[in-house]
């Protein structure tokens, strides 16, 4: 009798000893473990941290840190980190955010108005894993430059602005692939038809198409600036384009950064391939990242006789446009008037 209640005993302290057990394993699984933690930012594991780093990051905002690291243990976390960018909430408990810290989602990455494929390699490696030094290096890769004809000076025309989802440890070669793979694919055949019709190549559209978006913001204005360019280029006058003018200038400082509001005859002189004043025909590359508005204006240029424009005064932001010089010349003398009263330097 007397074994049989003990028998009974050890059952009963046996089967509270279980319901203690999972009570407390319950507690550390799904009580609320996560608080202080920037909802806006995300948790970022890289390829070379392991499940030491991934705590050491948590550790400040975590109530419980053993539980954490015991839940993580049962569920092999410990053993198998995956590297990425991961959202985290306040309140999640361990088993969400180990839940949270296996799925990596794709990010979006977005980019434009570069002008230079450096700055585009540093612009993208705020949205992704790899530093610019990679991308860049990856970018100007001699074999893939040599197998897609391209050169380091226009390289930056295979990468169109837009938004793309990679994941945020996307593999560099990767990502560059997918960016050209897209522009393989805008390059359908009937805008080869259109390029091949107005005698450039896609890379020579993109070259001008770059020219005409700096000269104006309207995008209503931007077949017409084609047009323009277009006639320059046809009777073999030099595009002089200001916008070049620009871009050589700060190309020889290495100043990219600087603000120039107006062009003097000193950027003329500049000794420049980007010189469109001195040199006839498009410079070698791209004085920005081309849109694709600005490629489908220069695919689709308004037909006219003008070859001649200049800044306007009465309507902000558009061009006046001239057929000869001499009234050229007039729009551009009242153009610069206004520059002169409002004390533009």
């Amino acid at each position: 009798m007397k074994l049989k209640n003990i028998f009974i005993l050890a059952t009963v302290l046996g089967a509270f000893g279980i319901l203690g057990y999972l009570y407390i394993w319950y507690g550390s699984a799904f009580n609320s473990n996560l608080q202080g933690w920037d909802e806006k930012e995300y948790i970022y594991v890289r390829e070379t941290d392991n499940f030491d780093t991934v705590v050491k990051t948590l550790t400040p905002y975590l109530n419980d840190v053993e539980s954490f690291k015991s839940i993580a243990e049962q569920r092999n976390y410990d053993a198998l980190v995956i590297n990425g960018r991961f959202k985290l909430r306040n309140g999640m408990n361990n088993y969400d955010i180990i839940q949270a810290l296996r799925d990596n989602k794709p990010t979006r990455v977005t980019f434009n108005n570069q002008e230079r494929i450096e700055n585009l390699a540093g612009r993208i490696a705020t949205q992704v894993e790899s530093d610019s030094i990679i991308l860049l290096e990856t970018f100007l890769n001699k074999t893939f430059l040599a197998d897609n004809n391209l050169t380091p000076e226009n390289v930056l025309v295979v990468f169109l602005p837009d938004t793309y989802e990679f994941y945020w440890n996307v593999n560099p070669i990767k990502l560059r692939n997918k960016l050209q793979g897209e522009y393989v694919r805008f390059w359908n055949e009937e805008r080869l038809k259109k390029a091949e019709a107005i005698g450039l190549t896609p890379v020579e559209v993109s070259i001008l198409a770059s020219i005409v978006q700096k000269e104006t913001v309207k995008a209503d204005e931007r077949p017409k600036v084609a047009g323009a360019y277009l006639n320059r280029l046809k009777i073999g006058m030099p595009l002089q384009a200001d916008p070049t003018l620009v871009y050589a200038y700060k190309k020889y400082t290495g100043d990219f950064d600087e603000k120039i509001y107006r062009v003097y005859n000193k950027h003329k002189e500049i000794d420049s391939p980007y010189n469109t004043y001195k040199n006839a025909g498009l410079p070698p590359g791209p004085i920005t990242m081309p849109d694709k508005n600005s490629i489908e204006a220069v695919l689709n240029p308004e037909q006219h006789d003008y070859i001649y424009f200049c800044a306007s005064v009465d309507r902000m932001g558009y061009h006046e446009f001239a057929k000869t010089l001499a009234q050229h010349n007039a729009n551009s003398a009242k153009y610069h008037a206004y520059l002169n009263r409002a004390g533009i330097r």
